[in-house]
């Protein structure tokens, strides 16, 4: 190698094994807790992790490593990263690298790949592995040239970051990553606007905003439906003050709670497949103002909920998802804080007017939740055994500290608490995996959450199907140190599939019964603090229990209830009941 001499005489060269580039590049990028499981082809990236003292966490299953990842993205904005080796390793991260796609979390995930000079001639566990995942991930990368290295991490953060984020693939092949390259010392660096969510923000068009501002200050009753795209954008001031300004109520999707706090006097909770006030306020509405969400079947009740004579003003970062099924009058093309921003100044002339005119209708919001939670209560506190969801998730809306994370598995998991857990503020306080909603995400995501926040109370919520598909990651938990709170709601089914077969084919059920099972015993003989709870009355304290010991993972057992009528919260969310002869889309 010769030596390439800066100006003042000073040696700017460096030789590097491959493994040694990419760890010192996720360095520069101030990467935090990595997830993977390891293998040959990686095998130098591992040690150049500890040589440099960055923290990696052994997986028991690489999915888990990357809802893990996942988790860690949505609490702090950062580029999740894991990994995996060549074959088995990399084809099981497609599961969780969906849900970073559809739900537009960044990651930057490194696979080994096959030598490349003997690839194609039936290496062992080789795959088609690059078109495998390249339709799950925002862009795959490709490593043919080790000196490249630094460019194309940067180029990974860079996409994983900007636009709607998503997830980034490096392929590394086993002779990159073994091999050894010449590098200049200032090839080692990160752009810093690329190092969190949103890198880049794109404001809307001037005449489009003018046009969407007219619609709002004619309407006498507008409606705010916001999904994931707050988060995304950290737009939670500016959709606050554009609401408190104009006197509009917000409802949110499952992904989008936490853009208002639940508490807050204008938020009217959760609308689509499951609501209190929010799809009822939608059938009054004469505007609708759509923001960072994709309008997809569970939010619009298999598209039925949107009243196609209402105009609609549809702002969204990625251009293709406005207009989708849904012609918008206005179509905002923008980062969602930006596009709020604008909207904002753009009605500020008549905001004082307009906020007197709507006061009757943003107290409306106070006085349809306060009916609802009366005729609520007897499900919410219920006595019953075994235990009713409702009442579990009231315990949580008790017990939960303002700044705790609550990660909600899919499926079951995700419709109780998308419906009933209350965000005491704004931010990513709920975690839902609703891009994809697989079950298997709440433990997983738990630990991701509470190595993003150790400071912060984390309680995840998973049946007992999601544990079973997850299970040994109580075991990473434990070495982690990741001592979060795990509710396990534990019905001995696959509770939705259940519920719905209940709903649609009476007491016909196939395949949706689990054994039996006391988690809180396995946890135990797993290194985890493992308590049962089968009376209501000892909710409290088990949770509170949980969150205060916070020495060891804790899994609370909770026996719910077995009735598949009462396994969901079904269409009619004033009784909690799933009614006899509907059938949910």
């Amino acid at each position: 190698m010769s030596d390439r001499d800066g100006n003042d005489g000073t040696n700017t060269a460096r030789r590097l094994g491959g493994g040694m580039a990419l760890a010192e590049m996720l360095k520069a990028h101030g990467v935090g807790p990595m997830f993977g499981m390891g293998g040959f082809q990686l095998l130098p990236f591992y040690g150049a992790l500890a040589e440099l003292g960055l923290t990696h966490h052994l997986v028991n299953d690489e999915r888990a490593a990357a809802n893990a990842a996942d988790a860690y993205a949505r609490v702090t904005g950062r580029p999740g990263v894991c990994d995996a080796t060549l074959g088995p390793g990399a084809t099981n991260l497609v599961t969780g690298l969906v849900e970073s796609l559809n739900a537009g979390v960044p990651q930057v995930v490194l696979i080994g790949d096959a030598n490349r000079a003997h690839a194609h001639k039936n290496m062992t566990q080789e795959a088609r592995q690059v078109e495998i995942l390249r339709p799950a991930v925002k862009e795959l990368i490709r490593v043919e040239d080790g000196a490249r290295i630094p460019e194309l991490l940067r180029r990974a953060f860079s996409v994983a970051t900007s636009g709607r984020p998503g997830p980034v693939v490096l392929a590394v092949p086993e002779d990159v990553c073994h091999g050894t390259f010449d590098y200049d010392v200032d090839d080692f660096t990160a752009d810093p606007d690329t190092l969190a969510i949103p890198a880049r923000r794109i404001r809307p068009d001037a005449g489009a905003v003018a046009r969407a501002a007219r619609l709002i200050a004619g309407a006498a009753r507008p409606l705010l439906l916001v999904g994931g795209g707050v988060h995304l954008s950290g737009a939670y001031a500016a959709l606050q003050a554009l609401a408190e300004a104009q006197n509009i109520p917000v409802a949110h999707t499952i992904g989008g709670k936490g853009s208002i706090a639940c508490s807050h006097p204008l938020s009217a909770g959760l609308f689509g497949r499951y609501s209190r006030i929010a799809n009822d306020l939608i059938e009054t509405a004469d505007c609708l103002v759509v923001v960072g969400c994709k309008l997809g079947e569970i939010a619009t009740k298999r598209y039925t909920l949107i009243p196609p004579e209402v105009p609609l003003v549809h702002i969204d970062i990625v251009a293709e998802e406005i207009g989708r099924w849904r012609r918008p009058e206005v179509a905002l093309w923008a980062d969602a804080r930006a596009a709020l921003e604008d909207l904002a100044a753009e009605l500020s002339d008549g905001a004082a007017q307009a906020r007197a005119a709507r006061k009757d209708y943003g107290a409306e919001v106070g006085t349809r939740m306060a009916t609802w939670r009366a005729e609520a209560a007897s499900r919410l506190e219920s006595d019953e055994r075994p235990i009713s969801m409702a009442r579990v998730v009231h315990e949580l809306n008790r017990f939960m500290p303002e700044d705790g994370i609550l990660v909600a598995d899919g499926g079951f998991a995700g419709h109780w608490t998308g419906l009933l857990y209350d965000t005491k503020r704004s931010g990513r306080g709920y975690i839902a995996n609703r891009g994809f909603a697989s079950i298997g995400y709440g433990l997983p995501g738990a630990l991701g959450a509470q190595l993003a926040a150790p400071g912060r109370a984390v309680v995840g919520v998973t049946g007992d199907g999601g544990l079973n598909m997850s299970l040994g990651e109580l075991e990473t938990a434990v070495r982690a140190g990741a001592n979060f709170t795990l509710i396990v709601v534990n019905n001995a089914a696959s509770g939705y599939v259940k519920a719905l077969q209940h709903a649609m084919f009476g007491g016909r059920y196939q395949s949706s019964d689990l054994s039996e099972i006391d988690y809180a015993r396995v946890a135990e003989a797993m290194g985890c603090r493992g308590i049962r709870v089968e009376d209501p009355g000892a909710l409290a304290g088990a949770l509170a229990q949980g969150l205060a010991e916070r020495d060891r993972p804790t899994i609370l057992d909770v026996v719910v209830t077995r009735d598949p009528a009462k396994m969901l919260p079904g269409v009619d969310a004033r009784t909690l009941e799933i009614k006899p002869g509907d059938r949910p889309a």
